[in-house]
Parts: C-alpha cells; structure tokens; sequence
C-alpha cells in the first residue's frame, strides 16, 4: 500500500513538472477528510529515493531475517543501507505498523475489523441481520431493512397476515386493494415461487476492486476519490455491482446485470430478498462453514420463503501466497468432507424448497496467459511495471494472492489448474450423487471460457475481463456476461429453479409508478 501511494506521488510530480511536495500536496488535496493521513505520512520523499526506499525508511516495509529483500523498482545505486539514514527523519509516523494504527482511522478500522470478524451488518439495530445503512456489511451486502426497530420485519420471510397493515418482508408490496379488498401481497405473490438469492463465496463474488483511476495519475482529480470512503467501509469490495446480487448501476465501468436482479424481474414479489456471505482472503473457506454459516446466514426455515443458494469459492481451495503452495491447497479428500459438511448445515436451515449450486473452480492460467506482459496501471506512464514485476513482488512478500498462478513457472500454474479441475470434479460428484430434505443440489462450470469467447465478439479483449489493479479477480465486464451465459445455462436445464414467470409483474410496478414508490 505504502509503494503504490509513493509511485503515484512521484508520477505524479512528473506529470504536472512539479516537486515532490507540491506533487504530495495535489494527492493529499484528492482525497478526502480524514483519509487524507495516508498521503500526508510521507513527508520524508525525497526525488532520489524511490518508492522502495521511502516505504523502508517510514518503516511502513521491512525485512525479515533471512528472507529476499523485496523491490518494486531497481534497488538505487547507493547502497540501502546509507539511503535508509538519509531518510530518517520522517517525523511523527515513523514506526506506525499499518493505516489502522492512525488516531483519526483507528476507530473506523475497529467497525471493519468486526464486520469481517462476524460477516454482519455493523449497524443493526433489531438484530435480524438486516440493516439502513449501505456500507459495513449494511444493504450494499444483503437486502435493505424497512423497519429496524422491529426483528420480525426483514427481507425474504413470508408475509405476515399478507402485509395487510404493513410491509413484514420489506418488497415494497402491502396494503389492502381498495376495488375488491384482497391484500395486495395475496393478490400478487401468493403461489408466485418467491425465492431469495444467496452467495457463499470468496472475494471474487463480492466483487473486489480498486479503482484503476486512483494510481492513473493522467486522468486523476478529486473526482477520482469521492468513492473512498465507501469503498474502504466495504472492504474494497462492490457487492451492489457483482454478479450474483448486484442490484444497483455500475459507477465503476461495464453494466450491471446479475442473478438477483434477473429473478427479479421475473418475479417482483423477490424484491430485496439478497444475502452476499462473501470474505476476502479466506483460506480453506469450507473448513468450519457451520460455525461461519450459523453467524451470517439469515434464513428462518420455518418463517421465510426458499431460496437459491450459490456456493461459489472459484479460487481460494488452490490459493495462497506461500513459497510451498501446493502443501496448502485443499485436498481433494478435504474438499469433499468440507462441503458436504456445509450442506448438511445447510439443509437444517434452508426452508424447503431451496436449490444449491455449486461452482467449479475457475482455470487461473487465463491471468498470467493475458496479463503477464502487459503494463499495470502504475507503469503506463513510464513503460516500467508489468503485471509480472507485481506478481514477483507480491510473491516476494508472500502476500500473493495466488502463487500457484500468478507465476512465471508454467509447471506451477499447470499443477494449480490440475487441482483445480480435481475439486470441480470432487464438486460435480457431490451434486450428482448427494441427496438433501430441504434443496436439491446443481452443479456448473466457472464460465470463463464462454464469457471469454462473448466478450471477443463483442470486440473485446481478453485482459479486459481481470480487474487492472490486482490482476486477479473477475472485472465488471465478466461478472455482468457471465451472468447471461449462466441463466441461460439455467433456463435450458433447470427452469425449475428460477421459479415462473409473475403475470403481475406490470401491474406491480404500475401502482408503484402511480404512488410515486421505488
């Protein structure tokens, strides 16, 4: 984090011919309020340092005895350990271990520290697992909370007495017809399949992202960090764009299309009933699922309508950042125990009715394939970082976040795809021969390949389907081409899962229209 801020704050002095100060002064000037700490800590640059060295001698970056010293750019020619007493006054933030140890950011850092800790909304005042506010876990994770004094009222659960005095289950459907008397919510919904959406997953579905305008310092304004204070409270992550449960407008490129917003217009009873369970950075995520389940999933099996559950961990069982990696992935003797494990929790809480489908794990060696020549955002000014140079340096760190592809070592990204293929096939058996009381099981490929091919005729590149910062997860454009490719999949061979058609879909959202409702 330390190098990416120094290398913009240097590209950023040549870009606009200034000095380094003036240069730090411009990005402290972008961000806003209280983030701007994290620019205004590095006093000490100095134009014969490079980022490197400045991030050592803040001591933001150490060296571990007996371990590489890790660079970004070409070590300077003077020695480091000289450069290193050039630079040491830096003031009040030398030492300071991470931006959380920062006054102003500690207290917000707790707030994240806890939602990541229990995968739940921070602000919830009923404690029904729903929330009023966007961030911290809030609605930009799981369906909008319409009365949070009240646990008994949230998305997804049946309607209590049809809704005739108020909205129990927060789709916006509720009241009395005055033409016949018949409650709305029975008028509409009653035998209409309604069904929540729900994604188990791993950092790819919730949709992490960092802006590429943030290190671009040819296109960068204070424009380019308004959404700051939004993206760090979600942890990096854009649930309410991804594939599964995005529900609003993209604001960072592509479009918006997802399962939650596809059965809802199918259906318009659905309305708000979304669950993303989604961690960044989780290792072995099967292992314990019942105990991480029994704190985030929020699913009455008696009170609450089914829902289409989608488990989909498409990297984290062959990813880590140890110099050994092929020790630390998943077995596929692990895989099988840990996800049945997880269904059987499963089937003792989904209402009846539910449906499950498992995702296979996605073929890594599509990233180093289009990306490893290419230049990363902080090296298309000066033509002097490629994606390889950062996947090294994470590596080096051993803070990859996937060692076994983000790899010059085509052996090694050959034995990470092979395993796999080896857990997909662990999973296609688990729906094929696994039979559960409360949901059926469906398996599907991670559709890469066909999303891949659609983006090429739409006159696409390849690369354009990673994020451009972290080289790694799925971009907006992927998300939002493969959820066409997988309804599609869906209506061929289990329409039975996406429940019928609403006729009074249209009807619906007339009355909203003529009420003036969203």
């Amino acid at each position: 984090g330390c190098r990416l801020v120094v290398s913009v704050i240097e590209q950023l002095a040549q870009w606009h011919n200034s000095t380094v100060k003036a240069a730090t002064e411009r990005l402290c000037n972008y961000i806003p309020g209280k983030y701007q700490i994290i620019c205004h800590m590095l006093c000490c640059i100095d134009k014969e340092m490079n980022a490197d060295v400045v991030c050592h001698s803040l001591k933001l970056c150490k060296q571990d005895p007996g371990q590489p010293l890790c660079h970004l750019y070409p070590p300077p020619k003077v020695s480091w350990f000289s450069t290193f007493l050039k630079a040491t006054d830096c003031g009040s933030f030398m030492g300071f271990s991470s931006v959380c140890a920062f006054p102003l950011l500690a207290n917000l850092c707790e707030k994240i520290k806890y939602v990541i800790r229990n995968k739940l909304p921070f602000e919830d005042f009923d404690g029904d697992k729903y929330s009023t506010f966007p961030t911290l876990r809030g609605y930009h994770w799981r369906g909008r909370d319409c009365d949070d004094k009240n646990a008994t009222v949230y998305p997804g659960r049946r309607p209590d007495n049809w809704d005739v005095k108020s909205d129990s289950n927060c789709n916006g459907i509720w009241g009395v017809d005055p033409k016949d008397g018949i409650p709305y919510e029975e008028k509409f919904c009653k035998g209409a399949d309604s069904q929540g959406v729900v994604l188990l997953g791993d950092s790819a579905g919730a949709h992490f992202h960092i802006p590429p305008e943030w290190m671009t310092v040819t296109q960068m304004s204070v424009k380019s960090f308004t959404n700051l204070p939004m993206a760090f409270t979600d942890e990096f992550d854009w649930p309410q764009f991804s594939e599964i449960t995005g529900f609003l407008n993209s604001t960072i490129g592509g479009w918006t299309d997802s399962l939650y917003l596809r059965l809802r217009r199918r259906n318009r009873c659905n309305h708000r009933d979304l669950q993303n369970i989604s961690q960044n950075g989780i290792m072995y995520f099967p292992i314990n699922m019942a105990v991480y389940l029994s704190f985030s999933l929020a699913r009455n099996q008696l009170l609450d309508n089914p829902a289409i559950v989608i488990y989909a961990t498409i990297g984290n069982d062959v990813c880590n950042g140890n110099r050994d990696t092929l020790a630390h992935m998943t077995t596929p003797k692990e895989m099988l125990s840990n996800v049945v494990q997880a269904l059987r929790y499963l089937d003792s809480r989904l209402p009846n009715g539910s449906h499950v489908i498992l995702t296979g794990l996605v073929d890594g060696r599509f990233l180093w394939d289009n990306l490893h020549d290419r230049y990363h955002p902080l090296g298309q000014l000066n033509r002097d970082i490629t994606y390889s140079q950062i996947y090294s340096f994470l590596d080096c760190l051993q803070v990859s976040p996937c060692s076994g592809w983000l790899t010059h070592n085509e052996t090694l990204r050959n034995l990470t795809s092979e395993r796999a293929l080896q857990l997909s096939n662990v999973l296609k058996e688990i729906a094929r021969s696994e039979k559960f009381a409360n949901f059926d099981v469906f398996y599907m490929d991670f559709p890469l390949k066909q999303t891949a091919e659609e983006w090429q005729k739409m006159g696409g590149e390849p690369w354009q389907l990673i994020e451009p910062v972290d080289g790694f997860h799925p971009s907006q454009v992927a998300g939002a081409l493969g959820t066409s490719i997988t309804w599609q999949k869906a209506l061929r061979e289990w329409p039975q899962v996406l429940g019928k058609e609403n006729p009074f879909n249209e009807q619906i959202e007339a009355i909203f229209k003529d009420q003036g409702g969203h």
